[in-house]
């Protein structure tokens, strides 16, 4: 059975020449993906931009307003971090939309993965840190109003603490946020989750695996999830530009194995989105996101390893 993947051009929006964002992965990863084949011969799914009710589920209506109009304060600009312009604001919905269907995806298949998405700093009032829109509460609201599921987890990789995610979804006994990211790293002052793993600057693969080894189970045990979502985020990784850990790339596979296997083994339909991976480099950056689009391949194929880590093979 082919991977269903998600992906829109608009995706990739233009920034300005040295922007800290390195917006021009999106094309990278969707070319090396045809590349790779790993379509199996077919297509793209591609998804509608979402509309202001689906993103007015998750963010204040007044915020929304703002990006689809073209009217967002500039200190909520700044915070971030892009010109809200109008293929801006078109990239966001379009990314929020992709997360959507690859949860209906995720749903009939049992796997589905994204090419954008996990804009995990975006709060209910407003977005910030390069996040307009969070792609995965709009998507769970979206998915919760439709009937076509009530519990949601979300395991959340990225770098970063998913501050936003956790702002929207504050005592919600239908949703549960995890969040394992480097503890001094972005944002300074962070919003708590369900579950936050804060861990030290350097951590490496080891570690790394046996903290997620920890929870891991038990959360999936937790409740009857109909969905979970995985924010897949490179940026651990010992070379990335915004990163304090100290994965290698043999970690960071190891790492997806783990989460995709476990999830699939325990019944439960999982969501992959791209979340946040920096370089310059596009080619590496996009190889780099590629592991989770290959390992959830490998997984829907029934060609992958058991739910274990084995031993890294190096740097």
């Amino acid at each position: 059975m082919p991977l269903p993947i998600v992906h829109h051009p608009a995706y990739c929006a233009d920034l300005p020449a040295n922007h800290r964002f390195p917006m021009d992965k999106f094309r990278a990863v969707a070319d090396l993906i045809r590349t790779e084949d790993l379509l199996d011969g077919g297509s793209f799914y591609r998804p509608r931009p979402a509309p202001f009710e689906w993103v007015a589920l998750a963010h204040d209506p007044a915020y929304v307003d703002q990006v689809f109009n073209g009217k967002v304060p500039e200190k909520v600009a700044r915070e971030i971090g892009f010109p809200m312009r109008e293929d801006i604001a078109l990239r966001a919905r379009c990314a929020t939309g992709g997360t959507v269907l690859t949860g209906y995806l995720a749903l009939e298949h049992g796997i589905a993965c994204n090419t954008a998405g996990g804009s995990h700093h975006a709060r209910r009032l407003h977005g910030a840190g390069f996040c307009v829109f969070n792609d995965v509460a709009v998507a769970i609201r979206v998915l919760q109003a439709d009937g076509a599921i009530r519990k949601a987890l979300v395991i959340d990789l990225d770098v970063h603490q998913g501050d936003g995610t956790a702002d929207i979804f504050p005592g919600d006994p239908d949703i549960f946020t995890f969040s394992m990211h480097s503890q001094k790293n972005y944002p300074v002052r962070k919003v708590p989750s369900h579950l936050d793993v804060g861990l030290p600057d350097a951590t490496g693969d080891e570690d790394y695996l046996v903290a997620l080894e920890e929870v891991l189970p038990g959360l999936l045990a937790r409740e009857p999830w109909d969905l979970v979502i995985y924010n897949a985020g490179v940026d651990p990784y010992r070379h990335d530009r915004l990163g304090r850990l100290k994965l290698s790339r043999e970690g960071l596979e190891r790492r997806d194995r783990y989460v995709i296997e476990t999830v699939r083994h325990a019944g439960l339909p999982l969501a992959g989105v791209l979340g946040g991976g920096y370089s310059k480099d596009m080619d590496e950056l996009a190889d780099r996101h590629l592991i989770l689009h290959r390992t959830a391949r490998k997984v829907l194929a029934g060609k992958s390893s058991s739910g274990t880590c084995p031993s890294p093979e190096g740097a």
